[in-house]
C-alpha cells in the first residue's frame, strides 16, 4: 500500500498470499534449483492442510507431523518503502507431539545429506530443540545448516553435536560473544572465540555490505552489486538455500559462497517470497566479489 494508517482502515491495491514461513521458503528456493528435497515440520488446522496443499501444487515433497493446534497466519504490509509486519503466536506443541515430530525426523534422515533448520521455535517446546535434531542429524551423516537466534542459536552452539553452518548477523554475533563489534578486524576477532570451535562454515550477513564467512580457518569479505529490491522477505531463506545447494554438490568455497549471495539477491528482486528466477542467477553471480582476507 502507498501509506500505512494507525487507527483507521486500510485498502489494500494487491495481496498475494504464500505458503511461508523460514523452512518453507528455503524448501521453495532449493526446489527451483533443482535439489531434491523434503520439507518438514509440524502442522495443524485449515492453515496446515493449506500450506500442504501449495506445496503440492508446486511439486515440493513434504512429510510433516500433525498437531492438534491451529498453523499460525503471519501478515506482512509492504509500505511506502518499508514492511511492517504481523505474526501470530502459533500454538503450543506438546510433549508427545515433539516426540512424534522427533520420530519421524529421525525417518526422513535416512535420505539427507544436509539438513537445514531454520526459524524461531514454537511454544511448548524448549531452547534445546535444534540441538536434539542437530545430534539426530550428525549421528546420521547429515549436516546441519542453522538459521536462528537468540537462546536457541546459543544453546546450538553450546552443545557437543555443532551445526555444520550457522548464519548470525553482527549484531546476533555481538549478543553471543558479549562484546561490540565495531569494525571488520574485530569482527573476525570474534569468530575465533572458542564458542564457534567446531563449526565449519559460518556466514555472517551484511545486508546491501555484503557478508564476512569463515570457512575452517579461512575469512573471505563478500561485495555483492547494488540491485534494485522489490522485497526483501525470505532473502535470508534464499540465502541458507542457495548455500545449502551448493554444498550438496560439493562446490569450492568460492562458488558457495557466491551461490549463498546469489539467491539471497534473486529473492529480492521478485513480489514472491522464498521464489528466485533461475534465469538471471549467472549474470548476478558473475558480479558477486570473493576476497580472501585471511
Amino acid at each position: 500500500m502507498e501509506q500505512l494508517n494507525i487507527d483507521t482502515v486500510n485498502r489494500l491495491s494487491k495481496v498475494s498470499k504464500t505458503a511461508g514461513g523460514k523452512g518453507l521458503n528455503v524448501s521453495r528456493v532449493l526446489a527451483q534449483l533443482g535439489a531434491p528435497i523434503t520439507a518438514t515440520g509440524v502442522i495443524g488446522g485449515h492453515y496446515g492442510n493449506y500450506l500442504t496443499e501449495q506445496l503440492d501444487k508446486d511439486d515440493i515433497h513434504h512429510n510433516f507431523s500433525k498437531i492438534a493446534g491451529e498453523t499460525r497466519s503471519c501478515i506482512a504490509i509492504l509500505h511506502e518503502g518499508q514492511q511492517t509486519e504481523i505474526l501470530e503466536s502459533g500454538p503450543q506443541v506438546s510433549k508427545e507431539e515433539q516426540a512424534n515430530y522427533i520420530a519421524n525426523f529421525e525417518k526422513i534422515l535416512s535420505d539427507a545429506n544436509y539438513v537445514t533448520i531454520s526459524g524461531s521455535l514454537p511454544k511448548g517446546i524448549h531452547h534445546d530443540f535444534y540441538s536434539v535434531l542437530t545430534e539426530k542429524a550428525t549421528l546420521a551423516n547429515a549436516r546441519v545448516l542453522l538459521d536462528t537466534s537468540g537462546a536457541t542459536l546459543k544453546r546450538s552452539i553450546e552443545s557437543d553435536y555443532k551445526p555444520f553452518l550457522i548464519k548470525p548477523n553482527e549484531t546476533e554475533i555481538a549478543d553471543l560473544i558479549g562484546k561490540k563489534i565495531k569494525s571488520e578486524p574485530t569482527l573476525v576477532e570474534a569468530l575465533e572465540d572458542e564458542k564457534f570451535d567446531g563449526i565449519e562454515w559460518i556466514v555472517v550477513t551484511l545486508g546491501a555490505d555484503g557478508a564476512l564467512v569463515k570457512n575452517k580457518n579461512n575469512y573471505y569479505r563478500v561485495e555483492i552489486p547494488t540491485i534494485d529490491v522489490k522485497k526483501p522477505v525470505g532473502s535470508g531463506d534464499s540465502t541458507i538455500a542457495g548455500l545449502a545447494y551448493a554444498l550438496y554438490k560439493n562446490e569450492t568455497p568460492e562458488v558457495v559462497i557466491k551461490t549463498g549471495m546469489v539467491t539471497g539477491m534473486l529473492n529480492t528482486q521478485e513480489e514472491k517470497t522464498g521464489y528466485i528466477n533461475v534465469d538471471n542467477f549467472e549474470a548476478l553471480f558473475e558480479q558477486v566479489k570473493i576476497i580472501k582476507i585471511k
